[in-house]
């Protein structure tokens, strides 16, 4: 990106009623079949509208035709079974019917590519498309075959690497790996969950980025941070390690919350997705406060490699809400791009 500030959404965005439930996660589609499709398209385009409409620089499909972020990828591989369920604890933190690994994991076919190619068709602007990493993917599963997080970890990088692929074939300018996790198994990380995501990244010539955040604004989440004390430097444990990766790009959750700004100070040298947007609140900042946000960030990243966005995806909330919170990312992002420039 050439533009000073690039503005993007961190993942999804709500999906519209006639689609499926609003302000839901794991929402069931309220169409089958060649409707269901035309539908999906039809609210990839209108995500992508509203996204233009706001002044968002780096677009994404809103994630409108997948149900989650991480089992709609998982359920078109081979080796899981989704009607065996069992249930496991989510990023120790909430308990969840989950479906099982019971063979080899592979990928027969593009998962996203068509959906890529499609929304490609529709902008000439930047397109991120994001993926599940995959040490959030084997936390959203019961692993009854490899009996070893780290090897279904490897499977699932080699499955997302064949992905990335095809869809920086499709015109995808960045590709964003979702890590969750990477907030939670610190250890897992360093020694084998960086190893993993740069296998997941080997031979792209498109840009890469993963997103690191403290989860959507659901109620196990929020509960969650309000057991992590006054400051959270979790991201102080993982770092040191990205910053010596090929990941180009480090995705964080800085609005509203108390993770030490002076964190990013361990990664000097990458481009920083700076999360100025909170999205576990219906208020909507003001653009003056995503804007003190992105001048607390370039204390500690070069303005030519700080990229203001979302802290997470916006799927729980309202429509309307989520609008305004891409139309103040702007407007922020705009204060101190005048700023900078004067």
């Amino acid at each position: 990106m050439r533009k000073l500030l690039p503005t993007s959404t961190a993942g999804s965005l709500p999906k519209p009623s006639w689609l499926a439930e609003p302000e839901k996660l794991w929402s069931p589609w309220k169409l089958e079949g060649d409707e269901l499709l035309e539908a999906k398209q039809d609210a990839l385009r209108l995500s992508l509208q509203e996204q233009q409409h706001a002044g968002i620089d780096i677009v994404s499909d809103g994630e409108q035709t997948r149900q989650h972020f991480v089992t709609t990828f998982i359920e078109h591989l081979d080796g899981v079974d989704f009607e065996q369920r069992e249930t496991v604890r989510i990023r120790d933190r909430y308990d969840a019917s989950v479906p099982t690994v019971v063979g080899a994991v592979s990928r027969q076919k593009p998962v996203f590519v068509e959906d890529a190619k499609f929304l490609r068709q529709q902008t000439k602007q930047p397109i991120k498309w994001a993926l599940p990493g995959p040490m959030t993917m084997i936390d959203t599963l019961y692993d009854n075959h490899y009996k070893s997080r780290e090897k279904l970890a490897w499977e699932f990088a080699k499955i997302l690497n064949q992905e990335a692929k095809e869809l920086e074939a499709a015109g995808v300018d960045i590709i964003q790996f979702d890590e969750p996790a990477f907030n939670v198994f610190f250890d897992d990380v360093n020694d084998w969950g960086v190893a993993t995501l740069e296998r997941a990244i080997e031979g792209l010539k498109c840009e890469t980025a993963v997103h690191i955040c403290y989860g959507y604004g659901i109620k196990a989440n929020t509960d969650w941070k309000k057991t992590l004390g006054s400051e959270w430097r979790q991201y102080e444990e993982i770092f040191p390690k990205l910053q010596q990766s090929s990941i180009g790009i480090i995705s964080l959750e800085c609005q509203n919350s108390r993770v030490p700004m002076d964190l990013i100070e361990l990664i000097r040298g990458k481009k920083v997705m700076v999360g100025a947007i909170d999205v576990a609140t219906n208020n909507i900042e003001t653009p003056e406060e995503v804007a003190n946000t992105l001048r607390k960030a370039l204390e500690f990243v070069d303005a030519d490699k700080l990229y203001p966005a979302t802290n997470c995806g916006m799927t729980p909330l309202s429509r309307q809400v989520a609008r305004g919170k891409l139309h103040t990312l702007s407007a922020g992002a705009e204060i101190v791009r005048r700023e900078l420039l004067a």
